[in-house]
């Protein structure tokens, strides 16, 4: 442990992760010019690259679509395990879906984490990667009973682990379950192999091109916010939250989660392995070579997108937790991920709908995107091919599975509902002019709501805080400097701007001088 009187690095101002920081990516140009290829992929994170990189290779001709930059959406913002011990899912698999589809997930996630070794020795990638155990540990009883629940249901499905009653941390456990030989890595390295391999074989990657639509009555055609659009076989939607919904009501269907990292210098040695708490709120370890030391990435702190606390404080509680931990020398980054959570916590993956056949989805990863987005992009392949595929039925959009679905569709859709209402309800009389530098928040001006941030430079933004995908009202984000919508996950930039789906169209953006004038009038907020 340190000192507590000693003086650390404080955490970084802005959120940047340690991934997308450490690598120069290829850069691509925008969709000029209407095409027609064999599959159009839109979405440059792990789904979408490892499909376009599979499919390129069986000699279709591919189009990569990003609306911004490629790996700069969850993919690259990821703690970057690759593992099938997702916290405890597997009781709860068997409980809902029966024991073969509980094993059918195990066995896709370990072919997504044998795939990416494979790959990774053909292709002689260097992206620190190693073999890690995956450790699951519980503090409380209540954890400790549900941990032993779950080290049963590994036993029943033949999933080879250990229950054990202490860690190498400095962590009081009750018991921990360990799943041998999982693995890490750095999963931009990786990916921009995969990114060069497909270039290489002749497919096209087009960044800062919005896909908006789909037009399906003669033939499968994504249609971008350039006014060009794609004409495919197949369309393959990985883009985290859907782009496109057809009949499929994934903002229903889906909740959206927001976590937290830092990357930390420490001064206890880290013990090695992978640890994830099973009680909340979580914390996660593993380790981490940057500038060639060993740091430590610690997370957790999740709570459905805009509506946590301050942003800041659940980075300062993981800086906290490390420092109780392992004692922490300096915090070199921070960042944060959006994750989706679908009805049964098993991603859609297939046909959006049943009459759709030839545009295919893959979303809501549940945090554990580098083995999940994988298994997504091989079953995508084997459909776009004509392949059976024994997960088809395991992870199909249309699955509907009533013990745990009514349930939770009727928990989130009354949570949309509720904030909906609230947010048409909160108005507050902050003057944006008193803002300090740095800061945003929410004013009222007339009765109506609207948003407002300075930059450092003391330049105020102002925007509408209704999100424009179903009216609800987004709330700031102080440590993202971002509005974020509590009801399906949007998220907007300071200017606007949107940053994540399922929201496609930017906020209403206002001209300061004319909101100072509405200000200074007589008749007042």
């Amino acid at each position: 442990m340190t000192d507590n009187n000693r003086t650390k690095e404080k955490l970084p101002d802005y959120t940047t992760s340690y991934w997308t920081k450490s690598i120069t990516l290829p850069e691509f140009p925008k969709l000029e010019k209407d095409i027609h290829v064999d599959a159009v992929i839109v979405g440059g994170g792990i789904t979408g690259i490892t499909a376009a990189y599979l499919l390129a290779n069986k000699g279709l001709k591919v189009a990569l679509l990003e609306a911004d930059k490629l790996l700069n959406g969850t993919s690259g913002h990821t703690t970057a395990k690759i593992t099938a011990q997702h916290h405890l899912i597997y009781d709860e698999l068997i409980t809902n879906m029966g024991k073969s589809k509980a094993r059918l997930y195990y066995e896709a996630n370990m072919t997504a984490m044998n795939f990416i070794i494979k790959t990774i020795d053909q292709l002689q990638i260097e992206c620190d990667f190693s073999k890690q155990d995956a450790w699951l540990y519980a503090t409380t009883e209540d954890y400790a009973i549900k941990l032993e629940q779950e080290a049963k249901a590994y036993e029943a499905l033949g999933i080879k682990s250990s229950l054990v009653d202490e860690i190498p941390l400095d962590i009081k456990v009750k018991n921990a379950l360990i799943m041998k030989n999982q693995a890490q890595f750095h999963p931009l390295k990786y990916l921009t192999t995969l990114v060069n391999q497909i270039i290489k074989e002749g497919g096209q990657i087009f960044e800062q091109t919005t896909a908006v639509d789909v037009e399906t009555r003669n033939q499968p055609t994504v249609f971008t916010r350039g006014d060009f659009h794609v004409t495919a076989d197949y369309i393959l939607a990985c883009t985290h939250f859907p782009f496109y919904e057809g009949l499929g009501l994934y903002s229903t269907r889906m909740k959206a989660d927001r976590s937290y990292i830092i990357a930390a210098k420490t001064n206890s040695k880290f013990p090695g392995g992978m640890y994830i708490s099973a009680d909340q709120p979580t914390r996660s370890l593993r380790s981490v070579m940057i500038n060639g030391e060993e740091m430590v990435l610690i997370g957790g702190e999740s709570h459905k997108t805009g509506q946590g606390i301050d942003t800041s404080k659940h980075y300062q509680a993981l800086e906290v937790f490390g420092e109780h931990v392992l004692g922490l020398e300096a915090v070199y980054y921070k960042w944060s991920a959006q994750d989706l959570t679908t009805l049964d916590k098993v991603p859609y993956v297939g046909k959006i709908t049943s009459g759709q056949e030839k545009i295919l989805i893959a979303s809501g990863y549940r945090k554990w995107g580098m083995s999940n987005g994988t298994a997504a992009a091989l079953l995508l392949t084997d459909i776009v091919l004509g392949r059976k595929n024994n997960l088809a039925d395991l992870y199909t959009p249309s699955r509907f599975y009533a013990r745990p679905s009514l349930k939770n569709f009727l928990i989130e859709n009354a949570n949309v509902a509720e904030h909906l209402i609230k947010g048409k309800l909160q108005l507050c009389n902050k003057d944006p002019n008193t803002l300090a530098n740095d800061e945003g928040s929410v004013f009222s001006i007339k009765g109506e709501r609207k948003g407002a941030y300075k930059d450092k430079n003391g330049k105020l933004h102002i925007v509408d805080t209704t999100c424009t995908h179903i009216g609800c009202e987004v709330e700031w984000n102080s440590g993202e400097r971002s509005w974020d919508c509590p009801c399906h996950g949007s998220r907007f930039s300071y200017t606007g701007e949107v940053l994540e789906g399922p929201a496609e169209k930017p906020l209403q953006k206002y001209d300061y001088k004319m909101i100072d004038n509405l200000i200074s009038d007589d008749s007042g907020y």
